[in-house]
């Protein structure tokens, strides 16, 4: 679907200056799961400022702090033209997104960023090692995918590194990274209140905790030790966090739907991902 969108269709999602017809930021990467990310869905208000503008497989939220907007994640390259289209059905112009806040240096999440910075002029927020990852367009060296190979178009365009627990400010909003590594040693939730009246919501958008690897690599080994730990802090985080909104990364690890508003959503989200990770490391000793 996304490969089939004309230039004249990009230029109006991103309304902005002629690119090349062969746009090389929007090249599709295509996996046996990448038709079910980027199921088209529609955008949809999630509650208050608050919006997600992704897909049915693949979130990608957007909030809109009143002096400016605030994108989430970036998904694969050539889903860059319908974000910016979804942005667009909401009534707002994408040259006003400021930011895009990156959960992880992985093709999947990231792979979007350089063109829909290029497109906006928006600057790229991310943890350190996730900023190393963006800029470079490839695994980290220690990434438990790395055998998997493969890249995706790097960030060469403004970017900010924030910590975790440090604020970012804009308008009315304020949007805190929280630091959750194990899936990358550098992915980064993020969480922000949105009101309706006076009425808030802490809204948590979850970096991807799963324990995903190559064939051969092992979590019980010395290499994987500090992946093991980043998890364990990454649960911690999320048990600790307020959230009554819950948006994961990937929909399907949340729950049901886009999104997940019941209690202790962040907490079973942690859960889950504790089990699967406990089953895996017992499977490995097992070997």
């Amino acid at each position: 679907m996304f490969e089939a969108i004309s230039l004249l269709a990009w230029l109006a999602a991103a309304g902005g200056a002629p690119v090349p017809a062969v746009d090389p930021l929007t090249q599709p990467i295509t996996t046996s799961r990448s038709a079910e990310w980027l199921a088209p869905a529609p955008p949809e208000e999630i509650y208050g400022n608050s919006y997600l503008v992704g897909f049915g497989g693949m979130s990608v939220a957007l909030i809109d702090t009143g002096a400016g907007l605030v994108l989430v994640d970036g998904a694969l390259p050539q889903a860059a033209p319908a974000i910016l289209a979804n942005v667009r059905a909401l009534g707002f112009d994408p040259k006003d997104i400021k930011f895009i806040l990156s959960t992880e240096p992985h093709f999947d999440h990231a792979g979007g960023l350089a063109a829909l910075a290029r497109d906006t002029g928006a600057t790229v927020v991310a943890s350190a090692r996730g900023a190393e990852g963006l800029r470079a367009g490839k695994h980290a060296k220690d990434d438990p995918q790395l055998a998997y190979g493969g890249s995706w178009p790097a960030v060469t365009t403004s970017m900010r590194v924030m910590a975790d627990g440090e604020v970012l400010r804009l308008g009315k909003a304020a949007i805190t990274a929280r630091a959750t590594p194990g899936h990358t040693m550098g992915s980064m939730s993020w969480s922000w209140q949105a009101c309706e009246g006076k009425a808030c919501k802490a809204i948590v958008f979850a970096s991807s905790l799963n324990a995903v690897s190559a064939d051969d690599y092992r979590f019980t080994s010395p290499a994987g030790a500090p992946f093991v730990a980043g998890f364990a802090q990454s649960y911690r985080t999320m048990d600790a966090l307020a959230c009554d909104i819950l948006i994961a990364a990937h929909p399907d690890n949340a729950g049901e739907g886009r999104y997940n508003n019941r209690p202790g959503a962040c907490r079973a989200y942690a859960e889950r991902s504790r089990k699967a990770l406990a089953r895996r490391l017992a499977e490995e000793r097992a070997k």
